[in-house]
C-alpha cells in the first residue's frame, strides 16, 4: 500500500476531485437562474446540512476500517458482512463517470488546442455548427484527445497516493487558482464585471422555489463527490492525527470559493458582450464563452487557452478521484499490484469512451431508450448509483455501525451535542432528503 496522504495533500485531493466541470457551468447558472446569493445560501445549508453530514459519515467509514469500499462495509457490518459488502459496489459508479466524464475534458483539450491556434469563431452559429462537427463528425480529434487525458489520469493514478494523486494536486491546485485569479483581474476592468457581481451576489428570494431548492440540494450532495466510494477511499489513507472537521470545511470553502470565481469570469464576459446569462452546460462554455473569447482577438485566445487549461485541471482532478477506489478495491482484494489493476479498469474506461463518442456520431449514432450512451451512462452514475450510494451509508452508519466506535473517532474533533446533532441529522434528515432529491430527478 502506498503511503498516506499529508494533511494539505489530503485537503487538496478531496477539494480537487469536488471541483469539476460542474463549478465551470452547472454551479454559476444555477445561481443566477434562483436569486443570486439566495440561492447560495440555499447551497450552503444544504452542504452542511445534507453533504457535510454524509461526507463525514463516508469519512468515518474508510478511517475506521482503513479499507476500500466493498472491504469497509464487509469488516464494520456487525451481521449480514456479505450482504453489506455489496453497498460498497457503488464505486462502479466512478467507473461510468470517468468513462464519460474524460470525453468531455477532450472536448476542452479540443478547445484549449482551438485558442491557442487563434481558431476559436467570432460568430455564434459558427461557433454552434463548430461544436456540432466535432460531436458529431470528427471521430478522430475526440479519440486523440480522450487517449490523451486517458493517459494523463492513469498515470497519475498509477503512482499511487502519495507520489500520484497528491502530488498532482498539490501542482495543479495552486496552478488552477493562478488561473481564475488572472482572469478575474481582467474580468474585473470590463464593464461587465459589475453586472456579473449583481447577477451572482444581489439576493432575489422572490426566485426561490421548490424547484431551486430541490437544485440547491442536489448540487450539494454532488457537488462534493459523495456515493461512488471517492471519500471512504481517500480517507482510508488520511493522516492519523488530521482534524478531519476542519479538513472537510476547507474542501467545503475551496469547492465553493472555485465556483464563484468561474462565476464572475463566465458572466462578466457575458455581461459585456450582452449574451444570455442563462444558458448552461456545454452550449455555455463550448458555444457562447468560446465566439466570445474570439471577439476578443489576440488577448480572448490567451484569456480562451488559460479558460479552457483551467477546466481541463479541474477535470482531470475529479477524474483521478475516479479511479482510485476500484484500484484499492482490486489491490486489496485480489492482491493486484497497482498497475494490473489499472489495466483492468483502464480497458473497461477506454472501451466505455469509445462506445460514447461512436454512439454520438451521425454516421454511427446508436441510442438506448432514446438516449445516447453518453447520456445512459450520465443517468445511470448520477440519477442513480450516486444517490444510492449516499443513502447506503447514511443507514449503514447511523443505524448498523456501532455509536461507540464512531464517539471514539469523532471525540477528539466533535463531540456532545454536537456529535449527537450530526448523528440525528445522519439517521433521519439527510438520507430523506437525498431520496426526495432522487425522485425528483426521476419525476422530471
Amino acid at each position: 500500500m502506498n503511503s498516506k496522504f499529508s494533511k494539505i495533500g489530503f485537503i487538496l485531493a478531496v477539494a480537487g476531485s469536488a471541483i469539476g466541470l460542474g463549478n465551470a457551468w452547472k454551479f454559476p447558472t444555477l445561481v443566477g437562474q434562483n436569486g443570486g446569493s439566495a440561492f447560495i445560501l440555499l447551497y450552503l445549508f444544504f452542504t452542511l446540512g445534507v453533504a457535510f453530514v454524509i461526507f463525514l459519515a463516508e469519512l468515518s467509514l474508510g478511517k475506521i476500517s482503513q479499507k476500500d469500499p466493498v472491504n469497509a462495509y464487509k469488516i464494520l457490518a456487525p451481521s449480514n458482512k456479505k450482504l453489506w459488502s455489496f453497498a460498497g459496489f457503488v464505486m462502479i459508479g466512478a467507473i461510468l463517470v470517468v468513462s464519460f466524464y474524460t470525453i468531455v475534458i477532450g472536448w476542452i483539450l479540443r478547445y484549449f488546442f482551438f485558442s491557442i491556434t487563434q481558431n476559436l469563431s467570432y460568430d455564434l452559429d459558427h461557433s454552434k455548427q463548430q461544436f456540432t462537427t466535432l460531436i458529431q463528425d470528427d471521430f478522430f480529434s475526440q479519440l486523440f484527445c480522450f487517449t490523451i487525458i486517458f493517459f494523463v489520469v492513469f498515470y497519475t493514478v498509477s503512482k499511487g497516493i502519495k507520489n500520484g494523486i497528491e502530488k498532482l494536486n498539490i501542482w495543479i491546485m495552486p496552478l488552477l487558482f493562478f488561473l481564475l485569479t488572472l482572469m478575474l483581474v481582467f474580468a474585473m476592468s470590463k464593464n461587465g464585471f459589475t453586472e456579473a457581481v449583481q447577477f451572482l451576489f444581489f439576493p432575489d428570494f422572490s426566485k426561490i422555489n421548490i424547484s431551486s431548492i430541490l437544485e440547491a440540494l442536489g448540487l450539494a450532495f454532488f457537488s462534493l463527490s459523495l456515493g461512488v466510494g471517492t471519500i471512504i477511499t481517500y480517507s482510508a489513507n488520511l493522516p492519523d492525527r488530521a482534524n478531519f472537521i476542519s479538513s472537510t470545511l476547507s474542501i467545503i470553502f475551496i469547492n465553493l470559493l472555485v465556483g464563484i470565481l468561474m462565476g464572475l469570469i463566465v458572466f462578466t464576459f457575458i455581461f459585456e458582450f450582452h449574451y444570455n446569462p442563462n444558458q448552461s452546460g456545454d452550449g455555455l462554455v463550448f458555444i457562447s464563452l468560446a465566439t466570445l473569447f474570439a471577439k476578443l482577438d489576440f488577448i480572448g485566445y490567451i484569456l480562451g487557452a488559460m479558460f479552457f487549461l483551467s477546466l481541463i485541471f479541474a477535470g482531470i482532478t475529479s477524474a483521478v478521484s475516479m479511479i482510485e477506489p476500484f484500484t484499492f478495491y482490486l489491490i486489496n482484494n485480489y492482491n493486484f499490484t497497482r498497475k494490473k489493476a489499472l489495466l483492468y479498469i483502464g480497458a473497461v474506461v477506454y472501451i466505455l469512451g469509445i462506445l460514447c463518442i461512436v454512439s454520438s456520431l451521425k454516421a454511427t449514432s446508436f441510442s438506448i431508450l432514446s438516449m445516447s450512451f453518453f447520456d445512459i451512462l450520465d443517468f445511470l452514475s448520477s440519477q442513480i448509483i450516486m444517490p444510492i450510494g449516499g443513502i447506503l451509508v447514511a443507514v449503514f452508519v447511523g443505524f448498523i455501525m456501532k455509536k461507540e466506535s464512531l464517539k471514539t473517532l469523532f471525540k477528539p474533533y466533535l463531540k456532545g451535542f454536537f456529535f449527537e446533532l450530526w448523528y440525528f441529522f445522519l439517521r433521519f434528515i439527510s438520507p430523506v432528503a437525498v431520496a426526495i432529491a432522487m425522485i425528483t430527478a426521476f419525476m422530471k
